[in-house]
């Protein structure tokens, strides 16, 4: 489903949830209070700002007694099969974060991924598939990198530990071209990136992946993955524990400056590695 056209059917959703809320006398604060969240929150899903989560759609047709319209109209929103179940959520905060933060411990962010990079990592998890769903996967991918382009681009930071750069994903050309557009992105500024070295050795959140988001007018989550399932965090103690955990791991990686010069000698290893063959 198209962004524009997933966009244009949470507002439908939002519209249904403040009249059958308006239908049953009750304001925005009254209605989260039934339900768990804040009102602000409510108007946020009636305005299709924010998404919520599915207990929350389930508590309001409870409310509202709307005969499940809420759960089922959510689950057909957020049914997306290019993403697993645990990513989908993600993938539409990143659509409304005003600021993300990742670190990469083994691969290069899914933001920033070259199509031929992305292809190799899709079939090395995925070796029985199609090349249909291979090219989906991919396709899906790039579509979320969009959110990098344009006036409303979020701040996005990354720390990439070393091990990602020297790992060679699909040969020495695929490589160069990877790190390339990283490198590119970095001196468009579109982005800023980090290296963990080596050398540093023990890390903070050495389990997995940590992605951080910020919002206009919602607290911040944070999201952690590990091989084959991720965690969408929002309680406010839990998030600062891995804004914490973010922070050491920034405060251990070479400067912008020394992250990029590392980037582009890498990059430039794997071209001449590439023309030797």
């Amino acid at each position: 489903m198209a962004n524009a056209s997933r966009q244009v059917l949470w507002e439908y959703w939002g519209a249904e949830l403040k009249r059958h809320r308006e239908n049953a006398g009750l304001t925005q604060d009254m209605l989260g209070e039934k339900v768990f969240v804040s009102g602000g929150y409510i108007g946020q899903f009636e305005q299709a700002i924010r998404r919520p989560q599915l207990d929350v759609a389930i508590r309001i047709d409870q409310v509202l007694q709307t005969d499940g319209f809420f759960e089922r109209t959510w689950r057909k929103l957020i049914d997306d099969q290019r993403y697993a179940d645990y990513f989908a959520r993600v993938v539409d905060l990143e659509r409304q974060a005003t600021k993300i933060c990742e670190f990469a411990p083994s691969v290069i962010p899914g933001l920033l991924q070259t199509p031929e990079y992305a292809r190799t990592v899709t079939i090395a998890a995925n070796p029985f598939v199609t090349d249909e769903y291979v090219e989906e996967m991919v396709a899906a991918r790039i579509e979320r990198a969009e959110i990098l382009n344009g006036p409303h681009r979020p701040e996005y930071w990354c720390v990439i530990h070393e091990s990602t750069l020297r790992t060679m994903v699909g040969g020495p050309a695929v490589m160069a071209g990877q790190l390339d557009h990283l490198a590119r992105l970095v001196r468009e500024r579109g982005i800023l990136a980090q290296v963990l070295p080596h050398e540093e050795g023990a890390y903070a959140a050495m389990t997995g992946d940590v992605r951080l988001m910020e919002f206009d007018d919602a607290p911040p989550t944070a999201y952690t993955e590990t091989a084959f399932s991720g965690t969408l965090l929002d309680d406010p103690a839990v998030v600062k524990r891995a804004q914490r955990a973010y922070d050491l791991i920034r405060a251990t990686a070479l400067s912008p400056k020394a992250s990029l010069a590392l980037i582009e000698s890498a990059a430039e290893e794997y071209r001449q590695c590439a023309s030797a063959t």
